[in-house]
């Protein structure tokens, strides 16, 4: 005897039942996808088999409060509907594009997650809007870069399938045979209880689920790949509109300006600015060193052999670090260009997910300080410098001259991020040879973008590597080399100070919730005739480089920033940002705060997975309280107008 599905009176739950599991499907397809573009992630002599399936299965929960979000309304129309004996066409087919429509935005979301996760090692959020004021911009960047057909592909057909499947479910006619009003009523209560559940995403009654939950193990990427990008998305628009995210308010202000000014050795402040201090030098040359700054585009210290990369792919970078000041464990503000640029040229950190540039003000930063010692200051770009508002920025802080992609020949323009590398840098040339002319001092900062998609390798360099990521790395080291080389025919060449930084890293490898490599960066001071090789091996980051730079050329000036002199002083610790959450590191440890979340403690240098907030608490408190006073100090500089000093009255 042949037995019947008890639910067979039930077509309404029966069609809810297909859809909600059709969309979890598809959730899990766009899960597998990027587990599989990021498994080189994972060492499975290290991670069991039964800690991947817990992270999809942590996925299943995520997607299964966005999925029950959307529902909500569905389920409440279709259970009241089916108390009516005579069927709707019209609210059946609202509720089908209802469902349609809506799962279809987040199905478009699950796919721009993707690449995106391959670039910043984090879920999907409101930071990836950052650039909608360049949109045709970045639209042109994916569509030249061809990988991103890889994800625009299974999109379009699970989108196609999800239409054609849930428009049979839809069809389904209904049943004859009705139960007795009660259980109806029951069967629907309980059902609907059990959705509102799901939108919880627990059972618990003091908190419904939060990205915290999905932090199950000792694996970041594991922990991050259960996580739904709507969902990461959504909070992260909540967030960004609760005014205490808005504005950094960890500390208070007068605490944080006190520490702070503890920490640089500040007594007696003599300018409006709590941190501004002037910096003297016994004697200043006859003759200013020209500065070659050069910021590059994700060159993580990982990919240099010297830090132990295996595949060769910067021999230039690498010698040259053997001929340099090199500074070993230096470290990015955070993980964005723009964070890059800012913090390099005007040395102060990056507060989460704010964007520095995105409002025109001033500070004493690199290029306004040897402005007033006489230098001329150009900065040069592959591509639009109107992207990131980094031209507008830039002029209003005392850059004279921007070179961008509208200087350069069209038929050299090759993508969206403008020309080549090694172009640049050959066009560069006779501008600084103009600027060597001028008989005054020269600041040029560059911008490199080839190891950024879309890669573009010009077809007269030919690369020893295989895969692309590798091919693009050796590309930007040998433009590096090509451009030195070119620099030591010239005669200024003798006088002139070479730095070299990266904007961010890349999240080549991630054993923590902040993924070290994405901002661990080589920073090496190039000055064959006055500088003598040697390694240093203290903390430092990018907020270090106008302070060092000008300890090196030996110049005064009025030092209104974050940042230090790492050849003369030493600070205890470096932060970096990671949008939602900050780091603070000496070399040996890292603590990662996050909100709503105890910091956690991990010995790096070990590799160590542990953490060891309560074994160190002391040393973790105040490496909070030292974190949490430099970023709120700045928070407290741009809302006041102090980051331009003047002397008290």
């Amino acid at each position: 005897m042949k037995l019947k599905n008890p639910l067979i009176k039930f077509p309404s739950i029966i069609l809810l039942l297909k859809t909600y599991g059709l969309v979890l499907l598809i959730f899990f397809i766009f899960r597998v996808i990027l587990f599989f573009t990021e498994i080189d992630r994972i060492n499975f002599e290290e991670v069991s088999l039964l800690t991947v399936v817990q992270s999809f299965i942590m996925g299943i929960r995520f997607d299964a409060v966005i999925t029950s979000y959307i529902l909500i309304f569905p389920v409440l129309i279709t259970l009241i509907a089916s108390f009516f004996k005579k069927e709707r066409p019209l609210i059946k087919s609202i509720l089908f594009y209802w469902i349609f429509i809506l799962f279809t935005i987040t199905f478009t979301i699950s796919a721009a997650d993707i690449p995106y996760f391959n670039q910043f090692y984090s879920r999907f959020s409101i930071g990836a809007f950052e650039w909608f004021n360049n949109l045709d911009f970045v639209v042109s960047m994916i569509l030249q870069e061809p990988k991103y057909f890889l994800i625009i592909i299974p999109f379009i057909i699970l989108t196609i399938a999800f239409y054609k499947v849930l428009k049979k479910i839809f069809k389904q006619k209904k049943s004859i045979s009705e139960p007795k009003m009660y259980i109806k009523i029951l069967i629907s209560i309980l059902f609907i209880l059990i959705v509102l559940v799901s939108i919880r995403g627990r059972v618990q009654r003091k908190s419904p689920i939060r990205i915290g939950t999905a932090y199950f193990s000792d694996h970041s990427f594991l922990n991050k790949l259960g996580l739904n990008p709507v969902f990461t998305l959504m909070r992260s628009y909540l967030d960004s509109k609760n005014k205490d995210n808005q504005i950094v308010q960890l500390i208070d202000n007068e605490t944080a300006i006190k520490n702070v000014q503890h920490y640089l050795g500040i007594t007696n402040p003599k300018f409006d600015s709590p941190i501004a201090r002037r910096v003297f030098v016994d004697s200043i040359a006859n003759k200013k060193q020209n500065v070659v700054l050069i910021i590059m585009e994700s060159m993580s210290a990982a990919k240099m052999t010297r830090h132990g990369n295996p595949n060769s792919l910067t021999p230039f970078l690498d010698s040259l670090s053997h001929q340099s000041y090199y500074f070993e464990n230096i470290y990015t503000a955070g993980k964005h260009t723009f964070n890059g640029i800012f913090s390099t040229l005007f040395s102060f950190p990056a507060l989460f997910s704010q964007h520095p540039m995105k409002q025109i003000k001033q500070f004493e930063g690199l290029s306004s300080t040897l402005l007033k010692h006489g230098y001329s200051t150009t900065y040069f770009t592959t591509h639009d410098s109107q992207f990131d508002n980094v031209e507008g920025f830039l002029r209003a802080n005392s850059f004279q001259n921007i070179i961008s992609q509208a200087d350069y020949p069209l038929e050299e323009i090759k993508t969206t991020l403008g020309v080549p590398d090694d172009y640049m840098f050959r066009y560069s040339i006779k501008e600084l040879d103009k600027l060597a002319q001028q008989k005054n001092p020269f600041l040029a900062t560059f911008m490199t973008t080839s190891d950024h998609g879309p890669f573009y390798i010009p077809e007269y360099f030919q690369p020893k590597s295989s895969n692309i990521k590798q091919q693009i790395v050796e590309y930007a080291d040998w433009s590096l080399q090509q451009f030195m080389t070119s620099c030591s025919k010239k005669e200024w060449f003798k006088n002139t100070l070479f730095v070299f930084i990266a904007d961010h890293g890349a999240p080549m490898l991630a054993k923590y919730d902040i993924a070290l490599n994405y901002h661990h960066s080589p920073l090496i001071f190039y000055a064959p005739n006055t500088l003598t090789p040697s390694t240093f091996k203290n903390i430092g980051g990018q907020i270090d480089i106008y302070p060092t730079i000008m300890g090196v050329l030996n110049l005064p000036y009025i030092n209104n920033t974050l940042g230090v002199d790492l050849l003369t002083e030493k600070r205890p610790y470096i932060i970096i940002n990671d949008d939602d959450k900050f780091g603070v590191l000496d070399t040996t440890q890292l603590l990662i705060i996050k909100k709503d979340e105890q910091p956690k403690l991990y010995n790096y240098s070990d590799k160590d997975p542990k953490n060891y907030a309560k074994t160190y608490s002391e040393k973790a408190k105040k490496m909070e309280t030292y974190a949490k006073s430099n970023l709120q100090v700045f928070q407290y500089m741009l809302l006041n107008n102090k980051t331009n000093p003047n002397t008290k009255n």
